[in-house]
Parts: C-alpha cells; structure tokens; sequence
C-alpha cells in the first residue's frame, strides 16, 4: 500500500483534471442509486448531483474524494453506454461553466452604458 502511494505522489496530472466530473448525455430518469453503482466502482464519492430541472435534465456531477479515482472514472465510463445512450464525461471546468453567464451579464452592462449615454450602434 505504501509503495502504492508513493507512486501515486510522483504522478504528475494535467491541469485540467480535478476530482469533479460533468456527465452529460445521461437517461432522464437515472436515479442518484443508479448513478452511485455506476461511479461508485471507480473509488469513494463524496457526492453526486443528477440535473433536475428542463435546463440540467440529462446531466450530473460526480465528485469523487480522489482525483485518481476520478481520472479512472473519466477514462473509462467516457462512451460507456446506459440505457442505450453513450455517456459524456468530462472534467468540471468553472471556468468553462460561467463564462455563458458572464457574457450575458457583460452585454447587459453594455446595453446599460448605451442607454445612459444615448450610443445607438
């Protein structure tokens, strides 16, 4: 086990992988019991999120206590199929997750300065 850890402590990992995955293309009725057997086999989870809402339904978080765990949970359920659809996992990335919102928040404080100093372009 020591040997075990120490191995894992010279690993170097890209920046982009983290101990949270983005699951897209899920069935809409997956249960979180269902998500747990699936993700589960790969190491602890610390908690999972299915998408509820019209916007999120298909979709889910999985965050695992590792980033091992959750490296080998990506590299092997990415294309895994359930219930014939073909699962999309990826690493969570915010800075991907907020930039929608950003620029929507941006072009709203842009509508604003056009209004407040009558710019019509």
């Amino acid at each position: 086990m020591a040997l075990a850890m120490q191995r894992k402590a010279n690993v170097r990992l890209p920046p982009e992988i983290n101990r949270i995955l983005y699951i897209r293309n899920l069935p809409y009725k997956i249960t979180g019991e269902e998500m747990y057997d699936i993700f589960g086999k790969y190491g602890a989870i610390r908690q999972i999120r299915v998408g509820n809402t019209p916007e999120t339904r298909g979709t889910a978080f999985v965050v695992y206590e590792d980033i091992f765990d959750a490296k080998n949970a990506c590299d092997h359920l990415s294309g895994f199929n359930v219930c014939n659809r073909y699962l999309v996992v990826l690493y969570y990335q915010a800075s991907k997750a907020f930039k929608k919102t950003d620029i929507e928040k941006k072009q709203e404080e842009l509508e604003k300065m056009k209004s407040k100093y009558g710019i019509n372009t």
